[in-house]
């Protein structure tokens, strides 16, 4: 090749100028301006100079990037690729921020997600009116019209722009932006790899302001651990809320300092005989607060009148007849439930919803209210509307299954529905009396459900769940006499009962979780299998890389196992290894 020194743009450094070739121009890499003689560039330090000159060598031989703009999960609301904007993560990118701690927050969760397999430095700064300079740059502006959790993500060869007027819509660009970059960004460890990513812009917002997942820590506990990685796998794909399942028949998971023995006598069981266990506050407090720095709100889930039994061990004063049962370890329902005539389960459920409360930030409060197959008619909804009451008097929203449906409306109630059948006059009636609805379809998003009739874990009783049926359905017209205006969002279900480690919430948490997440995100005019199915296969990799376990279901093409890239031997200077 003919090579001749060109002074260019911002991406050279002050004093440096880069290396093109002679030929015509590559439409992808710009055309060449303002040759000058080599003498002037000798005066260039030597080491930059090569730097730049190698830099710049490689972006003309290597191929186009791999991942075209479009190629995000959740499909994104608008995209306009540019051709010839690609641009190509330098070694000294620096990412700079909006002047404001939240933005700078973002700014750093978004180098702590490219240092380990870049191995660069990305040292974080922040400035008035943040600038790429073949960097990266987080825009905060309150004056963009982009909602409160949109953004916009400009590529081109000078560097990459966010922009969005909240740290929310700013961090799901980084996600954004991470999905563009190679799947070898998912390593652990440096590799060598053209970390480049496709030029254009992208406009994006959610369709719905709910969009969550739910965990059951009941029938099987999980450490604290565990539920932080379930936390980072719904920040990937923008979901919103966790919604914990707290307590249940075969366990009482969260500390109540005024009902000790919820703990020490209800939380040493759950399904199969295992030994349980529950969160101090202190670590309810951590996963809290590890759910909001990643914009995810943590739902907590009280389950009453029924699913109770273990609470019932510990205080058998709650009971009916007043008799503590056996603790329970098996998978039943509908059998348990605190006395709704005594005023000492009122008191207990005063005092729980109020500590629960207090450690929550968030505004909602779940009640649960499902199958309590043994408290009927004026008696439960009795019930439930004095619980509402006392949610609401402790400043939150009631949330509660679709069971809630009947009681009597209280302001803001949102009911979660998990039928199997759309047709639900119930629930269409409590909805024309103010109650809103997040849509949780037991035959499409409850993920405990198995993939296929051979699936080595999960139920069956609502179908079988492939993700084309997790993906093939509409949470805005799904219940039949609700209006779209009515649905606050979507949550997909991870019910415990089979699922026993970190490994077996993965797998049937992937690959059907981002199927959930682009009916939350993304707009109806988007929702395409065959685009969905292709821009899915290409995660696969990613989730090899990053070591996360999912199921290589056949509907999707996943691609075959890629070439492992070539691991550093060493750690560039000022970067500390993970």
């Amino acid at each position: 090749m003919n090579l001749t020194f060109a002074i260019t743009d911002a991406n050279t450094p002050p004093g440096v100028a880069a290396v093109s070739t002679t030929p015509s121009p590559d439409p992808t890499t710009g055309p060449v301006t303002d040759e000058v003689p080599l003498p002037t560039l000798v005066q260039a330090d030597a080491a930059t100079l090569a730097q730049v000159a190698e830099r710049a060598a490689g972006d003309l031989l290597a191929p186009p990037t791999r991942h075209r703009l479009a190629d995000v999960v959740p499909a994104a609301q608008h995209v306009e690729p540019d051709p010839t904007g690609d641009w190509v993560l330098p070694a000294e990118a620096v990412i700079v921020a909006s002047a404001d701690p939240a933005a700078l927050a973002v700014a750093e969760q978004l180098a702590n997600l490219l240092r380990p397999a870049t191995g660069y430095p990305l040292p974080v700064t922040d400035a008035t009116t943040p600038e790429p300079a073949d960097g990266i740059a987080l825009v905060l502006d309150d004056t963009v019209d982009l909602g409160a959790e949109g953004y916009r993500l400009g590529i081109t060869t000078n560097g990459v722009r966010v922009t969005a007027s909240t740290a929310a819509g700013l961090f799901y660009g980084v996600q954004t932006l991470r999905q563009l970059l190679p799947a070898a960004i998912e390593s652990p460890v440096p590799v060598t790899e053209r970390w480049a990513l496709p030029g254009g812009t992208i406009t994006d917002a959610p369709r719905f302001p709910y969009r969550g997942a739910m965990l059951d820590v009941a029938r099987h506990f999980f450490a604290v651990e565990d539920v932080l990685r379930v936390v980072d796998h719904l920040a990937r794909y923008k979901l919103n809320h966790l919604h914990l399942h707290l307590t249940d028949d075969q366990g009482w998971r969260i500390t109540v300092d005024s009902w000790p023995k919820l703990t020490a006598i209800g939380a040493a069981t759950e399904v199969g005989g295992g030994p349980g266990g529950h969160y101090t506050k202190a670590d309810y407090t951590r996963i809290v607060s590890y759910a909001s720095a990643r914009h995810i709100t943590v739902v907590p889930e009280i389950d009453l009148p029924g699913h109770t039994n273990a609470a019932l061990v510990a205080y058998p004063e709650l009971a009916p007849d007043k008799i503590a049962p056996p603790p329970y370890t098996g998978t039943e329902v509908g059998f348990s439930y605190v006395d709704p005539a005594d005023q000492r389960t009122y008191d207990f459920v005063t005092d729980v919803l109020r500590e629960v409360a207090a450690l929550t930030p968030g505004p909602w409060l779940h009640i649960g209210g499902d199958e309590a197959f043994k408290v009927n008619g004026e008696v439960y909804t009795g019930f439930v509307e004095r619980v509402q009451r006392i949610v609401a008097d402790l400043g939150k929203t009631v949330v509660g299954w679709h069971q809630l449906a009947p009681a009597a409306h209280l302001d803001g109630r949102v009911l979660q529905w998990w039928g199997t059948n759309g047709e639900d006059p119930t629930t269409a009636e409590a909805v024309r009396r103010g109650a809103r609805l997040i849509i949780s379809p037991g035959n499409h998003a409850y993920l405990d459900m198995k993939y296929a009739s051979d699936t080595p874990i999960g139920h069956d009783w609502a179908g079988l769940i492939d993700v084309r049926k997790a993906y093939d359905w509409d949470p805005g017209t799904h219940v039949t006499g609700v209006p779209s205006t009515a649905v606050i969002g979507v949550e997909a279900p991870l019910w415990t009962e089979s699922v026993t480690s970190l490994a077996d919430i993965e797998l049937l948490l992937l690959p059907r979780l981002p199927a959930i997440a682009e009916l939350g995100w993304s707009p109806r005019a988007t929702h395409d299998w065959n685009g969905f199915r292709d821009r899915l296969a290409g995660h696969g990799p990613r989730w090899e890389t990053a070591g996360i376990t999912f199921h290589r279901t056949p509907e999707i093409p996943w691609p075959s196992t890629p070439a492992i890239p070539g691991q550093r031997r060493t750690t560039p200077t000022g970067v500390n290894p993970t």
